[in-house]
């Protein structure tokens, strides 16, 4: 493993098209050698892991949910889930899948799921046990399952048009042993070559960290990156069911919009913190420390070189990458005349927002006002409030809902930038609640009303990329 392959990840939406990737992606054209020094991380197909867990928008809760709740009701959403799976089963039987195969595979791990849930049901019953000692532990061993399912059939299928692939099973399923993330991968490549086989791996990994309770439902994107870091990638590569633009071609329109060719991993974690699924943070991170540039793909344009995200890369003339935004935000404004001069004043408050663990999106403050801006959906906003009060009584603390929109790009730093966008919004009679930009200058956020969000958009993308 010297560097010559390349570590790529596939989306769940993606994955549910898996003849098309197959076709575009994966074999596309490549025979023999071709086909090899490529490692595929897969997550599960779309829908089955919000099956699982809970879905992901909406918040309903699926067998883990069920579960926690004391609900009978998992049983019920367990079996809509293998319903499910076999459908998927069913949908691939024309470009290859052994149905036969694939569904006992299927019923195995639910009825192993079963039991488990079963006994652990029994043990909470008796009312010695805390749910805290057990539950991370439900919830890492039900959100394996989907990976299992997509990486299983994908090798499966690919075998079946000439690929030597292999499945990586990184779920520990009935293995009693744990090992640490790092040590689990080293263990599953050790033996492989990849010069003569394609890996189809799990997003998930059974490790003695949690990777679910460390990072959610952003863990495969770990485990992506994890697997170039250890295996000295040469490249990462992100198949996604669109290109990264300028902006929502939805939104903006699809003749409009641009796709950007270079940026680099700054940049990567101002899209993070807008919520833009280019790449989690954490994942992004580990592969910078190591030099490896991530390439974004449209998996249904195979073609195109897509964008590249590199260390180093700054534009060499002044444009704007991306305009985008979140529309779930909520302002919490301390306003206190006694805060002025005070030391420390904005150490207290932060004290409640990092006890409640509430990210910080963006922030304001002048001479007796601090304007924290944080995602709605933040569980602990509620508890962050009050000891916001209880530890502040002579201030006065006022939450709304607004909405960011950003300008962001390697390269902005010349005067009237700023102004233009300011502009550009007035002209749209869009009223500025509030603005931020550091001195580094690679991302101007303004606050809005979020009746406004999709309109700034459109007026800033107009402004930075349609005109220039």
């Amino acid at each position: 493993m010297s560097g010559k392959h390349t570590v790529e990840k596939i989306g769940g939406t993606s994955m549910s098209s898996f003849g098309d990737i197959m076709n575009n992606v994966i074999i596309g054209g490549r025979s023999g050698a071709e086909l090899y020094n490529r490692v595929f991380v897969v997550s599960a197909y779309g829908g089955i892991t919000n099956l699982l867990l809970e879905n992901k928008k909406t918040g309903e809760p699926g067998v883990y949910g069920k579960f926690a709740e004391g609900s009978d009701e998992w049983e019920d959403k367990l079996n809509e889930t293998r319903q499910e799976m076999i459908k998927y089963n069913r949908s691939f039987e024309a470009i290859g899948l052994d149905r036969g195969a694939a569904d006992a595979f299927v019923e195995e791990r639910v009825e192993g799921i079963r039991a488990c849930l079963n006994d652990l049901m029994r043990l909470r019953s008796f009312g010695h046990f805390d749910p805290r000692d057990y539950l991370p532990a439900t919830r890492e061993f039900l959100s394996a399952f989907g990976e299992a399912q997509s990486a299983f059939n994908s090798a499966e299928i690919l075998k079946k048009h000439g690929v030597n692939a292999v499945f990586v099973d990184l779920t520990g399923w009935k293995e009693t042993k744990t090992y640490f993330m790092d040590d689990a991968i080293r263990l599953a490549f050790k033996d492989l070559d990849l010069s003569a086989c394609m890996p189809i791996v799990t997003g998930y990994v059974k490790c003695a960290e949690g990777i679910m309770n460390r990072f959610n439902r952003g863990y495969s994107e770990i485990t992506f990156s994890k697997l170039a870091v250890l295996t000295d990638a040469r490249e990462g590569v992100i198949h996604k069911e669109f290109h990264l633009c300028t902006a929502d071609p939805k939104l903006v329109g699809a003749d409009k919009v641009k796709i950007i060719g270079n940026t680099n991993f700054d940049i990567a974690d101002q899209l993070s913190d807008m919520d833009m699924e280019a790449i989690h943070a954490k994942a992004a991170k580990l592969m910078e420390m190591r030099n490896i540039p991530i390439r974004v793909k449209n998996a249904f344009e195979p073609e195109h070189e897509g964008t590249l995200i590199s260390r180093d890369f700054v534009s060499d003339h002044p444009k704007v990458d991306m305009i985008c935004g979140r529309k779930d935000i909520i302002a919490i404004e301390v306003f206190d005349p006694e805060m002025v001069g005070v030391s420390g004043y904005d150490y207290r408050l932060l004290k409640s927002f990092a006890d409640n663990d509430i990210n910080i999106i963006a922030k304001n403050t002048n001479a007796n006002t601090i304007t924290h801006y944080v995602s709605e959906k933040s569980k602990g906003l509620k508890k962050c409030v009050e000891s916001l009060e209880k530890h502040s009584p002579g201030a006065k603390i006022t939450t709304c809902g607004v909405a960011i929109v950003a300008v962001i790009g390697s390269n902005m730093n010349i005067p009237g930038f700023l102004s233009r966008a300011a502009n550009a919004l007035a002209q749209a009679n869009i009223n500025v609640l509030a603005l931020t930009q550091c001195m580094r200058q690679v991302n101007m956020q303004f606050i809005i009303e979020r009746s406004c969000f999709e309109e700034a958009q459109i007026a800033l993308h107009k402004e930075f990329v349609e005109r220039d």
